[in-house]
């Protein structure tokens, strides 16, 4: 028999011997996580929207029933009424005995609103502010009319050109008068302030001013120190650039001539014409035969 040698080769040079084969079936450990992290967490939103409402039905509720319990000893009589405010045209008698009918409820049931609306449909009461003041008062704060021209025959305007009837209009027939459409009450203030501030240096005040139908102004002034007034015609537009024009002119050549002066027409574009009184007759004596 011939014997079998066997002989370990060498890998020849450069070659990388075969790598084993990873064993199959093989896993890495892994940590376990706590069953506390594992287990879902509750959600507790829903249950907060619902939750909520109902914690303030509750709360509402009880607040309810116990005012209801509490307000028999802690409501009373209107024991005081307090009005404040500098009143001229009215008396503190006046405002009781209009709101006598709302004292007569108690301290939370009294109608505040209801108080103010009759305090203010008074002609002479421009504003009026009621409060409860703990335990039993009810303070009363006005604010008067302040009349400052007569609107027509029937009214009175007050500053900010609102229209009022007082009863007694017969006490103020020296306001000036203002005249025009019912809807322009604001506007004809605001141009009898305008017109007066700038007359008012030359001596001269407004007693009438007349918005006509047709948009144009016209003015009545007072008496001056001649004891005769002066009637303006403005026209429709450019009042104060007139009126400017008007202030120019009497400086240089009218404040001389202002006793024979009867109208004055500004209603033209750079100029102005002037009527002049008529002269009054001497009186003659007369003699019987």
């Amino acid at each position: 028999m011939h014997g079998a040698t066997f002989r370990h080769q060498q890998p020849a040079p450069g070659r990388a011997l075969p790598r084993k084969p990873a064993q199959r079936g093989a896993s890495r450990m892994v940590a376990k996580e706590p069953l506390s992290v594992r287990m879902p967490k509750p959600n507790f939103s829903a249950i907060k929207r619902v939750l909520w409402p109902v914690l303030l039905l509750v709360l509402g509720f009880g607040t309810y029933e116990a005012a209801q319990r509490l307000l028999p000893y802690a409501d009373r009589p209107i024991a005081r009424i307090s009005v404040q405010g500098e009143l001229s045209y009215i008396s503190q008698q006046a405002v009781q005995q209009r709101i006598a009918p709302y004292v007569e409820s108690s301290f939370f049931t009294v109608d505040l609103a209801g108080m103010r609306a009759e305090l203010e449909k008074m002609p002479w009461i421009a504003h009026a502010e009621v409060r409860r003041v703990w335990p039993d008062t009810v303070t009363i704060s006005l604010e008067e009319q302040l009349p400052v021209a007569r609107w027509g025959d029937e009214a009175l305007l007050n500053n900010q050109g609102q229209a009022f009837t007082p009863r007694e209009l017969a006490n103020y027939e020296n306001l000036p008068q203002l005249v025009g459409p019912q809807r322009a009450q604001e506007d004809v203030m605001q141009r009898y302030q305008m017109l007066s501030q700038m007359l008012r240096p030359l001596g001269f005040s407004v007693a009438r001013l007349e918005l006509r139908e047709r948009g144009s102004w016209f003015i009545t002034t007072g008496v001056n120190n001649t004891g005769q007034s002066i009637e303006i015609l403005l026209g429709r537009d450019h009042l104060v650039e007139k009126m400017r024009r008007f202030v120019t002119i009497y400086d240089k050549s009218l404040k001389d001539q202002i006793a024979n002066i009867s109208r004055i027409d500004l209603r033209y574009s750079n100029g102005l014409a002037v009527a002049w009184r008529e002269p009054v007759a001497p009186a003659t004596d007369k003699t019987v035969a």
